[in-house]
């Protein structure tokens, strides 16, 4: 079992100001470690999409932090994006690995062991599972249990993603039950306080959930 955990950030549905959520995102990159961004924008005309990536792409990247798009390998292939995340109604993955080359691909699971068993053996850069609590952000079709993550992290090594719902409030149960990375929309844009204290917040939950982890590792038998 990996003893790791970090934030994956996804963008709000719909940006009205992309300029001004250009610099909420700066904002929350100096809260604390983050990993990866993924620009989820439903629904928007290809170039919409494309103007949304010309400008967080650099303000990610910048930092380290890996950008993603969703749903889309297509248009993902012709942006400057790390990778791409597709669900189980999008491009088969085969078919986005072809347009993707070596960029990563990330697969939606859902609550299933065997979809992501699939997703992992097909070459899968990482899989993932929920929703693990009640989400505004999308409609969820399944709920994920936290044990889904422990599973995994004890029999597989591709990453897996813990997402739906998480806050600073519920993160380090995902962390301490397996989670690689945690994904969160609304539990940082809409913080009371700001994005970069939610961010800081969820860093505090992970390192709370990765110091159970270690403690359960270290008390389970050899």
């Amino acid at each position: 079992m990996t003893l790791d955990c970090r934030l994956y950030l996804i963008t709000p549905p719909a940006l009205s100001d992309l300029a001004g959520f250009g610099r909420t995102l700066a904002q929350a990159l100096e809260g604390g470690d983050v990993a990866a961004l993924q620009i989820r924008l439903k629904d928007a005309p290809d170039e919409v999409v494309a103007a949304a990536v010309d400008v967080l792409a650099p303000i990610a990247q910048a930092r380290d932090v890996a950008v993603i798009l969703n749903d889309r390998p297509d248009l993902a292939a012709r942006l400057a994006v790390d990778g791409v995340h597709i669900g189980q109604s999008d491009m088969p993955y085969k078919d986005a690995r072809k347009l993707m080359g070596q960029r990563m691909i990330g697969v939606t699971c859902h609550d299933s062991r065997h979809l992501a068993m699939e997703a992992s053996e097909a070459g899968a850069d990482y899989v993932a599972f929920g929703a693990f609590f009640p989400t505004t952000t999308k409609d969820a079709p399944t709920t994920a249990d936290p044990e889904i993550l422990t599973i995994w992290q004890e029999t597989m090594e591709t990453p897996c993603v813990a997402i739906g719902g998480i806050t600073a409030d519920n993160a380090t149960g995902l962390a301490a039950a397996g989670a690689d990375f945690l994904a969160v929309s609304a539990g940082v844009w809409a913080h009371p306080e700001g994005p970069a204290a939610a961010v800081a917040a969820l860093n505090a939950a992970i390192a709370d959930g990765l110091a159970a982890r270690r403690e359960a590792r270290q008390q389970s038998p050899k």
